[in-house]
């Protein structure tokens, strides 16, 4: 069996896809307009929203009953006949984005054995950022007793030969339409196309000459090549991760391999593609004293011919050099200093997306933002392989608008 296969894929049987699909959850932390806005036009119509806990949400007090009712409003959609199943299947996706670019993807399954988060891994799936292990228990209070999994993961291959993706491009006015919508709040144009059989099972045999390949990739580097790489939703990838070693742990006498909660649902996409763009991910300290953090990074992390990050902090703007030495990254050594800085003094960080919405947070009293490059994306999988996982929230696979939505499901529970 290879890492990545094809899955018995849920989508909904009768639900508008315009007011079912919503985007990750992990998006627009710091906006909680955003997710009122989505509330108001969902309402009570059948969607992801109720099946889902945005990051916002998390550590309200009414969050335990939120989570019930999830849980609940799952297993009402499965009773009510509200899905229809897919058996062992793969879906083409082409996401047009507010450029105009396409972004092409494949839904399916990856093996959890496959994959590791921890710093360090050398497994064929690995996380390509530090995974913030403190962010993993809350998402598995929502998964642990879900029926059903709806994925924002995005898994990344380097093909640069378009072997695994493109054959079922070029084919796609020969597949299944399954969908084609317009997301809301500005997330562009989605389209889908369910891969007939035939195509499906040469998709296979050419996934596994790829991932026997990669050691030959990779030769020339001192690491253990990788087969895939988690671009986007490695946090709740590492949930899906965690919850099955749970279980594992929790009835050592159960046969898991082939439990569906073995595998995760994500979306694969292929580096190489021109609309894959990498944007950075900026900073944002609240709650703070802006000059005595500068101070003190200039007195730490700067040094002449430094890399240059420029901040603002209401009215006022300037750019330090980050120095070096301490990182092949700038964003390396910006996050040493403030994860260092915020352990012994006031503060809250945000992770934030766009230079409007870093200059708008930024103008709040006690608030500082710093704005980071890009890095190119042709180094992700050697800088990977050869150093270990980037500092966590590197880069973004394009703007918060442009994050994966939750459409497609599947059964986690026998």
């Amino acid at each position: 069996m290879t890492v990545f296969s094809p899955a018995d894929i849920l989508l909904p049987k009768k639900a508008p896809f315009e007011t079912w699909a919503v985007i990750a959850c992990d998006q627009f932390t710091s906006q909680p307009e955003y997710w009122a806005q989505v509330r108001e036009t969902v309402q009570d119509r059948p969607s992801t929203l109720h099946l889902i806990l945005p990051e916002s949400e998390l550590g309200n007090a009414g969050e335990p009953e939120r989570i019930r009712q999830i849980h609940r409003t799952m297993l009402r959609y499965e009773q009510e006949d509200g899905f229809r199943c897919y058996e062992n299947a793969l879906i083409y996706v082409e996401r047009t984005l507010r450029s105009g670019a396409v972004r092409k993807g494949l839904i399916g399954r990856v093996d959890l054995e496959a994959y590791d988060y921890r710093p360090g891994a050398v497994s064929p799936i690995r996380a390509t950022e530090k995974t913030v292990t403190e962010r993993i228990p809350p998402r598995m209070r929502v998964r642990r007793r879900a029926s059903i999994e709806l994925p924002h993961v995005i898994l990344l291959c380097d093909d640069g030969e378009d072997v695994l993706i493109g054959p079922i491009a070029d084919e796609k006015d020969a597949l299944v339409p399954l969908y084609d919508f317009e997301l809301m709040q500005g997330g562009g144009h989605i389209r889908g196309w369910l891969v007939p059989e035939a195509q499906t099972a040469a998709f296979v045999r050419r996934m596994g000459a790829y991932e026997a390949s990669v050691g030959e990739k990779y030769a020339d580097l001192d690491g253990v090549p990788m087969v895939f790489a988690v671009g986007d939703g490695n946090h709740s990838l590492a949930t899906a991760k965690a919850c099955y070693e749970e279980m594992k742990k929790l009835h050592p006498e159960q046969d898991f391999s082939d439990h569906p909660a073995r595998y995760a649902l994500v979306e694969l996409e292929n580096i190489h593609e021109d609309a894959q763009v990498f944007e950075p991910i900026h900073r944002v300290l609240t709650h703070t004293q802006p000059g005595e953090l500068l101070d003190a990074l200039r007195r730490t992390a700067c040094a002449p011919g430094g890399y240059p990050v420029s901040w603002v902090s209401g009215r006022e703007r300037g750019t330090v050099y980050l120095d070096r030495s301490l990182s092949t990254l700038p964003v390396g050594v910006l996050q040493q200093f403030l994860d260092g800085y915020l352990a012994s003094h006031p503060g809250q960080i945000d992770y934030i997306h766009g230079d409007e919405v870093l200059e708008s947070l930024s103008q709040a009293e006690g608030a500082i933002g710093f704005r980071l490059p890009p890095m190119e994306k042709r180094d992700l999988f050697r800088g990977v392989i050869a150093d270990g996982a980037l500092p966590r929230k590197t880069f973004s696979m394009g703007h918060a608008q442009e994050k994966r939505y939750y459409l497609e499901g599947r059964r986690i529970q026998p």
